[in-house]
């Protein structure tokens, strides 16, 4: 039992894996401590990642449908970009909600404590406030929910100009000319910000494609769209060396066509994230991490030590926020003395961009790989009414199903509010929903909806406007 004062959960870390294990253990009845270094909770997706960049790539979006009206006879002129009301629109979203996350906080009566924390023993760890002032919290359980931060690249100068996620989001300018590196989901989304606000971009990815891990059909729409607003694209190419030279950064890079030098106002490095596993103080608990930087946890979230969990981007992959906060509320139910276990079917990721791209369960890709007798239903959205309604016939949705059972096993979606309609995939995933079960839902008309509709009837060649699958 905790002393009077002790907490009875500490929690490090106020991402949106912390922050929700902190508000549902204080609504289970503990008395919490929640420690974070920012004023508020919300971490670095409400601070400077998933937020801030959606607010960016809203703006993003804006400037691309005012340029395609233009095909539906309504002609808006060249934007102008106002930089310093661009981030005060994103600073106001991010501190109306970490505002907020406070007030929640305050309202559930949870102890918030402004600095860094670190373990020093099994009960007990020491916090860094924001003046260097160090004091010591003794607990009878705690939530390690340290999150992650950007990747580097070793053979890349540590320079301004050589930005990570969190830089770029601050604006410092817009480049003439920007090269990304990383086609991943961070990459494609940085690079579609610049390039609407009027850079110059190109991307440099490793491997054959943009998005490795998803479909390529979902894939391929985005690629042929990004295109067109790219300065290139350059695929199975490594960036070999950089240097900065006054304000430009000269780069070398390898390829298909051997190497070339190009010479680049910025470069945005974006090739993953890294868990925040070191000096928290694993080492005075006992705990090592894997080969991959995590923290070995069981299905509750428990370290090795039955009163430690670890949660979020310290705890493994996929690294998103929305697995981050349901293992927060697992490890916050199991402190409480609660049989719980986080054992998800389908944890869906969005890619924001332009089209977006979503995904969820088991890919297509996947089921060849692991010999999983499937059938897959797509519905081209050249074919779906509301799509061309908006002028975006390029999108696509497909149904994963086993094929004995035609039990939904994943969903992908390309196209406009993808992130929206892949919720459904998620609950007929988790549901363990039959194909038909999608079909014969009655979808409203004409929604983009209806596309999953005729896509999980398409699973058995029964959609009523494709004829293919």
């Amino acid at each position: 039992m905790a002393t009077a004062d002790q907490a009875q959960l500490v929690v490090v870390g106020g991402g949106p894996g912390g922050y929700a294990a902190a508000f549902h253990a204080a609504d289970l009845g503990l008395r919490v401590t929640l420690i974070d270094p920012e004023k508020n909770p919300g971490g670095v997706c409400l601070y400077r990642g998933c937020i801030p960049s959606k607010a960016l790539l809203h703006v993003a979006g804006v400037i691309a449908e005012a340029k395609e009206a233009a095909a539906a006879g309504v002609s808006f002129g060249a934007p102008k970009i106002d930089l310093d009301a661009l981030r005060a629109f994103k600073g106001g979203v991010v501190e109306r909600l970490t505002g907020g996350l406070g007030q929640l906080s305050r309202a559930r009566k949870i102890t918030y404590v402004q600095g860094r924390a670190r373990f020093t023993a099994a009960n007990t760890l020491e916090v860094t406030g924001p003046e260097g002032t160090k004091t010591s919290l003794d607990f009878a359980q705690a939530i390690i929910a340290t999150g992650s931060r950007a990747a580097t690249l070793r053979n890349l100068p540590d320079h301004e100009r050589v930005m990570n996620s969190r830089q770029a989001l601050d604006l410092p300018e817009v480049p003439k000319r920007l090269l990304v590196v990383g086609g991943g989901y961070i990459g494609v989304e940085m690079a579609s910000v610049y390039a609407a606000l009027g850079a110059r971009v190109t991307i440099v990815e490793l491997t054959g494609g943009l998005l490795p891990g998803a479909d390529r059909d979902l894939v391929k729409p985005l690629e042929i769209r990004i295109k067109g607003v790219l300065e290139a694209l350059w695929l199975n190419t490594k960036v070999t060396s950089a240097k900065v030279q006054g304000k430009t950064v000269t780069v070398e890079v390898e390829g298909p066509d051997g190497k070339k030098k190009e010479t680049f106002d910025r470069l945005l490095v974006a090739v993953g994230r890294v868990p925040n596993t070191k000096d928290i103080g694993l080492e005075a608990l006992g705990i090592t991490v894997d080969d991959h930087g995590f923290i070995p946890v069981d299905l509750a979230r428990r370290t090795k030590l039955a009163h430690i969990f670890a949660i979020g981007d310290v705890a493994g992959q996929p690294m998103l926020a929305h697995k981050a906060s349901h293992e927060g509320q697992v490890a916050a139910a199991a402190a409480a003395g609660k049989k719980v276990a986080f054992e998800p079917q389908a944890i869906p990721a969005v890619v924001f961009t332009d089209p977006e791209v979503a995904w969820c369960g088991l890919t297509e890709e996947d089921a060849k790989r692991s010999g999983v007798d499937v059938k897959v239903g797509k519905f081209p959205w050249a074919a779906s009414g509301r799509a061309l309604t908006m002028g975006r016939s390029d999108g696509l949705t497909k149904v994963v199903a086993e094929a004995a059972s035609g039990r939904v096993l994943g969903v992908g979606v390309v196209g406009p509010g993808a992130g929206e309609l892949i919720a459904e995939g998620v609950l007929a995933v988790e549901m363990a929903a039959v194909a038909e079960d999608l079909a014969l839902s009655i979808h409203p008309h004409p929604t983009l909806s209806e596309t999953l509709m005729e896509a999980a009837a398409s699973v058995f060649g029964k959609s009523l406007h494709y004829l293919g699958r």
